[in-house]
């Protein structure tokens, strides 16, 4: 039986790409620049020309170093000034300036950002921002959609301690592989304690042949390399905690701790304490009132979620909330950009009461 599932990640692609390309039609778009925005902060992953197979569950995270380029060519035919996102907070505090901005970051420290995606920023003068967890860096926390990845590539079916019980997965089919991806995502994701359900995964990992925090040492940027990167003056480095959990579900101490300890960190591989926070997975489940606080008393002069929209002026009364606009390994088009810029997407998302890219 093919996993429904499966197919539910498909047509909510789909359904995505129909609203881009409806968002994209010229009479759209071009009456209504930003709509109601002051630029946009962009999010995204890694940047590699290789392109990951389309079945790949986490495909969605890679855009390639041309289509970056693309999308920095609309931000500034579309008139957005460059800059970092740290600055936003101050630009957006001066009445006089009406300007509206973009604001590329990075999540995660990858080590493609230094070797795809930095010659690109470089090239147009473009200042970007990375996020960087403390503990992908020291090799301590595995990154487990990767390692949720690789087993499911790696092996024709295993066996699982849910929480409901124990169950058998057969991977064999590119539908199969999506679902029990599908499965194990929600395992973590939902588990009340993230980090045993990460732990668990590491070791269904070991069972499979697959060292997860090679995975991790592979992925991302060491101190050293952070500290040879720094000497970029176009990059910035923010914190993005100390192993990357939902925030919602730790301790208030847990909390202070995630974001104040890796903003030591930060300055540890770089040299500069970080103004900049990013919240792990960044959507409403993951960021609340609490953790938007905690950000500003932590002394981070801008925090970035993922919730999808435009800059908004209402943000100056809150930089530790900014929303941002996802550069999808799926929409790699550059009418898409102009669509997302327009902000349109959002309205009818707001309207629709539906998913946004």
């Amino acid at each position: 039986m093919i996993p429904l599932q499966a197919f539910r990640r498909f047509a909510r692609y789909e359904l995505i790409r129909a609203g881009l390309e409806s968002a994209a039609l010229p009479g759209l778009v071009g009456p209504w620049p930003l709509l109601g925005g002051r630029g946009a902060i962009f999010t995204l992953h890694h940047v590699d020309p290789r392109i990951p197979a389309r079945w790949a569950p986490n495909s969605w995270l890679t855009v390639t170093p041309a289509f970056l380029e693309q999308a920095i060519q609309v931000a500034l035919e579309s008139g957005l000034t460059p800059i970092a996102v740290e600055d936003l907070p101050e630009r957006l505090a001066d009445a006089a300036d009406k300007r509206r901005y973009v604001c590329f970051t990075l999540d995660d420290g990858y080590r493609d950002n230094a070797r795809f995606a930095a010659p690109v920023f470089r090239r147009y003068g473009i200042p970007y921002t990375i996020f960087i967890t403390a503990g992908f860096v020291e090799r301590s926390r595995s990154i487990w959609w990767k390692t949720a990845e690789d087993i499911v590539s790696a092996v024709s079916a295993f066996e699982f301690a849910f929480p409901d019980g124990p169950q058998r997965l057969t991977t064999r089919t590119e539908l199969q592989k999506i679902a029990a991806f599908d499965r194990l995502a929600t395992f973590v994701t939902e588990a009340g304690d993230e980090d045993a359900a990460v732990a668990a995964l590491d070791a269904l990992a070991r069972q499979c042949g697959i060292d997860a925090l090679a995975i991790t040492e592979q992925q991302t940027m060491s101190a050293t390399e952070l500290g040879e990167l720094a000497q970029d003056p176009l990059a910035q480095f923010g914190a993005h905690t100390l192993t990357h959990p939902n925030l919602r579900r730790v301790t208030d101490d847990r909390l202070r701790l995630e974001m104040t300890g890796s903003a030591e960190a930060v300055e540890r591989y770089v040299g500069v304490r970080p103004k900049a926070f990013a919240y792990p997975y960044g959507y409403a489940a993951a960021v609340g009132s609490r953790e938007i606080a905690a950000a500003a008393d932590a002394g981070f002069t801008a925090a970035v979620t993922n919730m999808p929209g435009l800059i908004e002026q209402r943000f100056q009364a809150s930089p530790t909330a900014f929303r941002r606009v996802s550069l999808n390994g799926f929409y790699q088009k550059k009418r898409y950009v102009r669509a997302l810029l327009s902000g349109l997407p959002f309205k009818l998302r707001a309207i629709a009461g539906g998913q946004a890219p």
